[in-house]
């Protein structure tokens, strides 16, 4: 009879044990919930015109086009950001040059392809790192 009582004390045990660990979060970190949405993080220099607003990657060059912004960032143009969002399929045409290819003024481009970045909340996701751009060979 006692091992009877320790069996099933026992497998009450074990059974408010499973209950417990059930009801532990299982929240994924951040990262990976952005991930699971779709949504990207850029950092770099933002620049912009005419209402375009884009961002040269650091890293890689790859210019991004922020969708969702409005007019609200030209306090922040050429400064360093770091923006989430998320990426939608295509390019588009910025009408925005990141460099200056010549000193002639004739010297122009019509844009440059960009990735759109689509941003939810300005606030939010976007955040100066620093008041300048690094320099390219700096990067």
């Amino acid at each position: 009879m006692d091992r009877s009582r320790s069996l099933i004390a026992l497998a009450v045990f074990l059974f408010v044990a499973l209950l417990a660990v059930a009801q532990e979060s299982t929240t994924p970190p951040a990262s990976a919930d952005n991930a699971a949405r779709g949504v990207t993080t850029v950092r770099g220099c933002l620049d912009g015109s005419r209402g375009n607003y884009i961002v040269v990657e650091n890293k890689t060059s790859l210019v991004y086009v922020l969708k969702g912004v409005g007019n609200k960032l030209d306090n922040q143009l050429h400064h360093e950001v770091e923006v989430k969002g998320k990426l939608l399929p295509g390019t588009i045409k910025t009408g925005v040059r990141p460099e200056k290819a010549g000193s002639n003024p004739s010297d122009t481009a019509h844009g440059v392809d960009g990735l759109p970045l689509q941003v939810e909340d300005v606030k939010n996701d976007i955040r100066t790192i620093s008041k300048h751009c690094k320099a390219a060979d700096q990067q």
